[in-house]
């Protein structure tokens, strides 16, 4: 089974994805940290994250180990992630290893749960379940805020708020892959719930495919 999970930043995907692989046994891909891996070299070696030619080759050169970078949660790396995402040729480069990754789950798992933003749209598009998290961006922003803090970086709430509302908008207006939910997905709105809550429900969704999976 695979297990798509799509939705915007500090939207609680993560949480739930890693969650949801852990409670069923399956593997998990953050496909976000491959694309923050990408930004983080370019950023290491000075370059542009806007620079294609260079960011595709960056992109193709990623390994699993670039994956465990201390600096990919950092704000400046998010950023970065954001502009390098909206870049076709990186977003074709990295397709590959995300698609090979829910075919094949290392560990010989019963199945696979990655997040990201196109998941389920674009990457694994036949995925058995679909879920796209969200929640309102004032929300958003006081979680990354506060993580930003605990981490002893700036967290100032405002200037969050701006960075993720502009993020929102490089992610959803993007020609190629933007960050919508597919058609079929079950959508989770995270505002008021904490994480065991989300995780109950994306749980129920799991267990009702496989009752259909059963009726078939």
């Amino acid at each position: 089974m695979i297990v798509a999970i799509d939705g915007p930043s500090a939207s609680g995907k993560g949480t739930l994805a890693r969650g949801l692989a852990k409670a069923l046994g399956f593997a998990y891909l953050d496909s976000g940290s491959l694309y923050r891996a990408v930004a983080a070299k370019l950023l290491a070696a000075g370059f542009d994250p806007n620079d294609a030619a260079v960011a595709e080759q960056v992109a193709r050169a990623i390994s699993p180990d670039d994956l465990e970078r201390p600096d990919l949660r950092s704000e400046a790396v998010a950023q970065a992630a954001s502009r390098v995402a909206a870049l076709p040729p990186v977003r074709a480069a990295l397709l590959a290893f995300q698609r090979d990754f829910a075919k094949r789950p290392p560990g010989a798992t019963g199945g696979a749960v990655l997040d990201g933003r196109d998941i389920g749209t674009v990457v694994c598009p036949e995925a058995e379940v679909k879920l796209f998290v969200t929640a309102s961006a004032e929300e958003r922003a006081r979680r990354r805020s506060k993580e930003l803090i605990e981490k002893g970086e700036s967290g100032i709430y405002a200037r969050v708020l701006k960075e993720m509302r502009e993020r929102d908008d490089r992610d959803t207006a993007r020609s190629h892959a933007p960050l919508v939910a597919a058609a079929d997905a079950v959508e989770i709105d995270t505002t008021d719930k904490d994480a065991n809550a989300v995780l109950a429900i994306a749980l129920a969704v799991v267990a009702e495919k496989r009752k259909s999976f059963r009726r078939d």
